[in-house]
């Protein structure tokens, strides 16, 4: 048997309720997330990761589209704000869109390691967990 990495903290940033009670769901069933925070508006997410005592990041699951900041803009504040290293791991949006130039446009972003298509499945969050053990911490 392989060993698995942990993952720490997820944050979950999605409007919608549904969508955030089924990534707890899964998160948690899963058996390799320690912690989950949830928010539904992306300028509650950046106001807690702007807080100096706080427990690190370690995954954020990113809807693209959302209203008052989308995706994309909670990645550019994030950054401009915070750097590139504002999450210790990694950041994987979600989208149901089928524009491919949504997904091109969230690789853009380095601390961005990929983007899946809604709705979030237990293998994805396998397939985060491996990604996290693969990740050396050097992307420049």
């Amino acid at each position: 048997m392989s060993a698995v990495q942990r993952i720490g903290t997820v944050m979950t940033i999605d409007d919608e309720k549904v969508d955030q009670m089924l990534y707890r769901r899964i998160l948690e069933r899963s058996g390799l997330v320690d912690k989950v925070l949830a928010f539904r508006m992306a300028p509650e997410a950046l106001a807690y990761l702007r807080q100096e005592e706080r427990d690190p990041v370690d995954v954020i699951l990113l809807d693209v589209n959302m209203p008052q900041m989308n995706g994309f803009e909670f990645l550019e504040a994030a950054v401009a704000e915070l750097g590139e290293h504002f999450v210790s791991g990694v950041v994987i949006m979600l989208t149901t869109s089928l524009n491919p130039e949504d997904k091109a446009r969230a690789l853009r972003f380095d601390v961005v390691r990929d983007c899946l298509d809604k709705p979030l499945r237990r293998e994805n969050v396998d397939a985060i967990a491996t990604m996290l053990a693969q990740s050396p911490s050097d992307t420049v």
